[in-house]
């Protein structure tokens, strides 16, 4: 089976109770806007229509990403395409000019700047779903959701999702008003929602969609390329970590290699089959990478698969740093 007939042998998937179908991967786009080191706009673009042309719906980004050059790319590759995607977009990250993080402002009157942009740049009149990127410590989650939901209700946006939140604030945020998905990184390499965070999203009726699935490209084999490339900051590349980690990505190759599948897709396939409510949210930068991610359908593992590649060894190290994860409200015990 071909990439090209992958829509029409792939079921949809509901985010939700009240949310859309979606085809079973996403593509995400935020390391088309440098964050994963250099980038071509037009083969960016290209990646985008040629990942709708094949199926896939749902299409993530941020306001935040390059900002605001990755809404402003993907505004023009949906161009004459948009009632055939799901536009998913994270907001209130803040950024200086010299692409510093500046902290996370989700005020109501915050929440209704920011969307007004993000249409602007889109180029459309609608969001599909909309999420806080990340926990506002001075914001209580109420306010916030209670102002995304007056969005809705005036026609601007269609769904609310959630991005690295935990348990309590998930519970909170839905008797607030209906929450279809909480985007969240989850791979071989980082497990942790499977403890307290899954349950509850299953109880609440509650979908995911699952970010990182190659842990930023280290269960590819992928290395960061220069000072540009943040990764060479985070805490599975650097010192005795990725000494260690560069072991199990060797060990994970081989074991890819003897069912004919390319690293990628077996990062895929995994959490496919451990999730497969959820919807993985890839990072495709090119159309040759999107064609790998697609292959990962037509190679769906085993639970003996499963349970052999779940003994092959852990990745060593945090997905960012101490201080990073301090803030996560997706980590917090």
């Amino acid at each position: 089976m071909s990439t090209n007939d992958t829509k029409k042998t792939q079921r949809t998937l509901k985010l939700g109770s009240t949310g859309p179908e979606v085809f079973p991967l996403g593509l995400g786009c935020m390391g088309m806007s440098g964050m994963y080191g250099a980038t071509d706009d037009a083969e960016s673009i290209r990646t985008i229509q040629t990942a709708i042309d094949r199926g896939v719906t749902l299409i993530d980004t941020g306001d935040f990403y390059g900002m605001g050059h990755n809404e402003m790319l993907v505004g023009k590759a949906i161009a004459g395409r948009r009632e055939r995607v799901q536009l998913s977009v994270k907001f209130g990250a803040l950024r200086g000019p010299d692409g510093s993080w500046g902290g996370v402002d989700t005020r109501p009157a915050a929440v209704k700047n920011f969307v007004a942009y993000s249409l602007k740049r889109l180029g459309v009149e609608a969001i599909d779903i909309y999420r806080p990127a990340r926990l506002d410590p001075n914001v209580p989650i109420e306010e916030t959701i209670g102002a995304i939901a007056e969005l809705v209700k005036a026609g601007y946006v269609r769904h609310i999702g959630l991005s690295e939140v935990g348990a309590e604030t998930i519970r909170r945020a839905h008797r607030v008003h209906p929450i279809v998905d909480l985007q969240i990184e989850y791979s071989l390499a980082s497990r942790s929602p499977e403890a307290r965070i899954f349950p509850v999203l299953s109880e609440l009726g509650i979908s995911a969609t699952l970010y990182g699935v190659f842990s930023r490209g280290l269960l590819t084999g992928s290395k960061p390329k220069g000072p540009g490339d943040y990764r060479a900051y985070l805490p599975r590349f650097t010192g005795s970590n990725r000494e260690k980690n560069e072991g199990v990505v060797e060990t994970l190759q081989r074991f890819a290699q003897e069912r004919r599948m390319t690293p990628g897709q077996l990062a895929i396939a995994w959490v496919l089959a451990r999730q497969p409510a959820f919807v993985p949210v890839v990072g495709s930068k090119t159309v040759a990478q999107l064609d790998d991610a697609l292959g990962a359908l037509e190679h769906p593992l085993s639970k003996e698969d499963l349970a052999a590649l779940e003994s092959l060894g852990t990745v060593a190290g945090e997905r960012y740093s101490d201080e990073h994860m301090k803030h996560l409200d997706s980590e917090r015990r």
